[in-house]
């Protein structure tokens, strides 16, 4: 993983710092409200429904063992609310809900599908110790709100991955270090995400970003990114167009200066649902394009190339990214991968399950990559206790030369585990609970924090997984099912991507009652789910409590319509949505019959 510099580290210090004397000003009355929120909010301080929501940023999702034991400490020490308040918040989710509602939890921090972390209950006046914490192992909650360029993601394989052209994460490092403070961008029509990935397939969702970019070479075998933009979700799911199919990777931030410089021009300013830059790209089409083109021709010809990343500099980022040593068996690859064949005839159906669903090839044939599932009963998918992150980085101590990466996903994935230790890893990881063989099966679900804790949700998402979680436990039903992106979203917002989902629920306000829209044959660009598309709604809202069945009859109308091994996304996409559609709506009329 990158090795932070004395620049770096000293860097992320002295921002602490800057935001321990504006806290304390604003304690003492010499800032007001208004004066310290967008002071807070640029280091990740959210004020939510009942408490502050602190947001670390996790630059493309890379973690040291070290950092994620300090998460645990922030967990078990700081994420604390006041007991009454926290009362006072489960009382209000018992009356309005449709299921039995979970009880609200402290404690424990959530992964986002952005590679963040998550904090819940930490009380305001503990956030300048926080952060001083944090900057004890270079962490930090910059750039993760605002309308700026926000922590820019990649594939939780990089740098290991067996299809990847190049490795993505030292041009994520440049772009990190180029937009950190840059003047104009911190002050975007609204808030700004970048994916890159430099893999044949996309596990970074890239097309559905403000802008995303893939490594690719061209006919001269010269190494350069084909550049999307104008992807996003939310009330207006768009798909990135791409806009130059081939730049060398040089001009990069050239490239991105014009991009955003033209966004920053023409963005909406007067209409917040109007100011993401997909709605420019959409609205202006060529125009856009063209406005791009000369502005990097500008930049380039007038300004002399200002931001062109020389090869020394990427060479020195790169030598951040050695991989670690290890002491290497006298084994071949082979003999190992017998003896791990042997170990799952000597253990039982699980483990050659575990080794299906959770363990990736790597570039090192020695190596594997593995996945510990965080989804569980009781437990929302991306939370995790301090208990929780405490066994992970000791796993990865173990088994992963102290690395972990947070997912897309909402897991933890270790990017350095030999083969021989794999059987070892999957007796401790099933000891601590994360090694349910359900990665990228239905209970692998995606799903925001909902109204049990944003203010903007229009329905819980929490509740609603429970239900499903419940439904759902039978290992066999599920890897009968085979894989299925289920995302969950509690509001339009779509932090959940629930558009992207081969099954999306979206909860919806009806009459002051919590409701949830399906959709169906979304996909975020994965080999599995094939090229990027927004899902499609079937029918009317549903009451939450009936979702669940709702659920059950599009799954059984899978296993009537497909043949053999098919996959629930191809089978859709084969029989369309119609026969989905009258099972789905025959669940939603039969429990209004009982009702």
């Amino acid at each position: 993983m990158y090795h932070y510099t004395d620049f770096d580290r000293q860097f992320v210090k002295l921002r602490a710092a800057q935001y321990r004397d504006q806290f304390e000003r604003w304690q003492t009355g010499k800032l007001s409200d208004d004066e310290f929120r967008p002071l807070r909010l640029q280091n990740g301080w959210y004020v939510q429904r009942y408490a502050p929501m602190l947001r670390v940023a996790v630059p493309y999702g890379e973690l040291s063992s070290a950092q994620v034991h300090v998460l645990a400490k922030i967990a078990r020490d700081y994420d604390r609310p006041d007991p009454a308040l926290l009362a006072d918040a489960q009382a209000t989710q018992d009356r309005i809900s449709d299921f039995p509602a979970p009880r609200l939890k402290s404690g424990y921090g959530h992964f986002s599908t952005r590679q963040n972390v998550q904090f819940n209950w930490i009380p305001l006046e503990k956030s300048a110790d926080v952060m001083d914490l944090l900057a004890s192992v270079n962490l930090h909650g910059i750039q993760t709100s605002g309308n700026c360029i926000r922590n820019i993601t990649s594939d939780e394989r990089a740098g290991i991955a067996v299809d990847e052209l190049a490795d993505p994460r030292p041009f994520a490092e440049i772009l990190r270090q180029w937009s950190t403070l840059h003047p104009e961008f911190a002050f975007l029509p609204r808030k700004f995400k970048i994916a890159i990935s430099g893999a044949c397939e996309d596990r970074a969702a890239i097309a559905w970003h403000d802008v995303g970019l893939h490594l690719i070479r061209n006919a001269a075998g010269e190494l350069g990114f084909k550049v999307l933009v104008g992807g996003g979700m939310g009330r207006t799911p768009v798909i990135a167009t791409t806009i130059r199919e081939f730049l060398p990777w040089n001009q990069i931030m050239n490239y991105l200066e014009a991009v955003v410089r033209v966004y920053n021009r023409w963005g909406r300013r007067d209409n917040l649902y109007k100011a993401r830059i997909k709605i420019l790209v959409k609205a202006e089409g060529q125009r856009y394009i063209d406005e791009v083109e000369a502005e990097y021709r500008d930049i380039v010809e007038r300004d002399g190339a200002p931001h062109t990343i020389p090869q020394a500099e990427l060479d020195r980022v790169r030598a951040s990214f050695v991989p670690p040593a290890f002491h290497r068996a006298e084994k071949t690859a082979d003999l190992k991968v017998s003896q791990i064949l042997r170990a799952d005839a000597e253990n039982d159906v699980e483990f050659a399950r575990w080794l299906k669903q959770n363990v990736a090839p790597h570039q090192d044939p020695d190596l594997r990559a593995v996945t510990l599932s965080f989804k569980r009963l009781g437990q929302a998918p991306g939370d995790a206790t301090a208990e929780q992150l405490d066994i992970a980085a000791n796993l990865a101590e173990q088994f992963s030369a102290g690395e972990l990466r947070v997912t897309h996903d909402q897991n933890l994935l270790l990017p350095w585990v030999r083969c021989d230790q794999l059987a070892e890893l999957w007796r401790a990881a099933r000891a601590a609970g994360f090694a349910r063989s359900n990665v990228r099966l239905l209970t692998d679900m995606i799903a925001c924090p909902g109204g049990d804790f944003c203010a903007l949700a229009n329905a819980r998402s929490i509740p609603l997984t429970a239900a499903l979680m419940e439904r759902y436990q039978d290992l066999d039903e599920l890897h009968d099912l085979g894989e299925i992106d289920l995302h969950i979203s509690g509001c339009i917002n779509s932090c959940g991507h629930h558009h992207s989902g081969h099954i999306g629920i979206l909860g919806v306000d009806k009459d002051g009652k919590e409701c949830y829209q399906v959709t169906l044959g979304g996909s975020d660009g994965s080999k599995l789910s094939g090229a990027p598309v927004a899902g499609k709604v079937i029918g009317p809202s549903f009451s939450a409590a009936g979702v669940p069945d709702v659920i059950e009859a599009v799954l059984d109308t899978y296993r009537d319509l497909r043949q053999g091994h098919e996959t629930f996304i191809s089978t859709l996409r084969r029989v369309g949505h119609e026969p989905f559609k009258i099972a789905a709506n025959a669940a939603r009329q039969a429990e209004e019959a009982t009702a």
